[in-house]
């Protein structure tokens, strides 16, 4: 039944606008494990403009910024419990997949000091990961991030092609095939 509502969902998508639905087409068939509550936006959605605030106070930035490449972003902060689980993931996929095609973006969103940021780094042994930071949630607000963690994929436009709420294993198998599909796809 679930692989009905897949295809018919596929084929919906496909036929309102091939463009907009590849993303769809080749994520879904690869859900499984924590990817499971990954979800598949019918069409990319055009993500916020606002800024937010680079790691060691080194000036501001926006997701813009990051356009050409594939981006997940994270939101957490550092009394969130699930964020302190998730977080080495994230740091062992930065060291997989990360570079050329994909950047691994966290964004502490609420009041995160550098000085907590830093001591929360260090605790869970991950140094390859930015300490950006959105003290006055501008970002997350614009980004409709209501709970932490949140990830999201964008893609090299820069919209926002699947999310998910909660902590996940973004090093699992599927969260790396689900990454390299999108990845290998024609700029």
């Amino acid at each position: 039944k679930k692989l009905l509502l897949a295809l018919v969902y596929t084929a919906l998508t496909a036929g309102a606008n091939p463009a907009q639905a590849a993303d769809a087409d080749i994520i879904i068939p690869l859900l499984s494990g924590d990817m499971k509550k990954l979800a598949v936006h019918d069409a990319p959605v055009a993500t916020s403009g606002a800024p937010f605030e680079l790691a060691d106070g080194a000036g501001r930035a926006t997701l813009e910024d990051y356009r050409g490449k594939y981006v997940l972003v994270n939101f957490w902060a550092t009394w969130c419990a699930p964020c302190r689980k998730e977080m080495p993931e994230l740091s062992a996929l930065q060291k997989t997949l990360g570079g050329g095609d994909l950047t691994v973006l966290t964004v502490a969103t609420g009041p995160n000091p550098p000085a907590k940021i830093a001591e929360f780094f260090e605790q869970i042994g991950v140094s390859n990961l930015p300490a950006h930071r959105d003290p006055r949630q501008t970002l997350a607000r614009a980004m409709n991030v209501l709970g932490l963690p949140i990830t999201a994929i964008l893609d090299r436009n820069g919209a926002e092609v699947a999310r998910l709420l909660g902590d996940a294993n973004w090093h699992s198998e599927s969260a790396l095939a689900i990454l390299q599909a999108v990845i290998a796809q024609e700029p």
